[in-house]
């Protein structure tokens, strides 16, 4: 019988430049909180801000922790490597591009706080790999009820199927994040993926 899916790793995505007094950093600091309390490894960007949060929510309980970085010499906008954001495990990558895939690589969903044009990169790439691997794909979750109006608006004026708009929910707060990815992982345990289980393209199907 085919292994059942289980969510291990969590990656989390948001805004780089929020400090622990902003309310996002808080919200992504509980939220690694509660995940590492169940036992997820919480996978970040390695960078401050949401990273940095998503690393300490998880280490004030003791949870393990994973980051994916690139030291950029020519990216004077980019965060970088926050020196502060230590993880277990540091996986070091070349470039912006090979650490998002990376970081969707490593991880089994994908949690998105508010961020800029850094997050909404990084959720479009999240949101493409999904459809083309629909039905194995690895889901992602919107934290924040902002993130309705957003993704209405995409619905509404851009080409959009229905599949497209299966592989993610979008919660109002944290204490929705843990029931919605049992959801979600019980959602992909229906299907068939013994097939799935040798392709070359398994680091982004679940």
């Amino acid at each position: 019988m085919d292994k059942k899916i289980k969510f291990k790793k969590v990656a989390i995505f948001g805004d780089a430049a929020v400090l622990p007094s902003n309310q996002i950093y808080q919200t992504a600091y509980q939220a690694a909180k509660k995940l590492a309390q169940r036992g997820y490894v919480v996978v970040n960007g390695g960078g401050p801000g949401v990273m940095d949060a998503a690393t300490r929510g998880a280490e004030s309980v003791g949870g393990k922790t994973e980051s994916v970085t690139f030291y950029p010499e020519h990216a004077s906008g980019f965060e970088g490597r926050y020196l502060s954001n230590v993880t277990d495990k540091e996986i070091r990558t070349d470039n912006y591009i090979e650490r998002m895939y990376r970081l969707m690589e490593e991880s089994d969903i994908f949690l998105f706080f508010k961020g800029g044009t850094g997050t909404v990169s990084e959720l479009g790439t999240a949101w493409v790999l999904a459809k083309l691997y629909y039905g194995h794909h690895k889901p992602f979750i919107l934290v924040g009820s902002f993130w309705r109006g957003i993704i209405g608006a995409i619905h509404d004026n851009l080409l959009i199927d229905a599949k497209e708009m299966d592989v993610f929910r979008i919660v109002d707060g944290i204490d929705d994040i843990l029931p919605t990815m049992k959801k979600l992982e019980e959602a992909l345990n229906k299907i068939d993926h013994t097939h799935c289980r040798h392709c070359t393209e398994r680091a982004f199907m679940s």
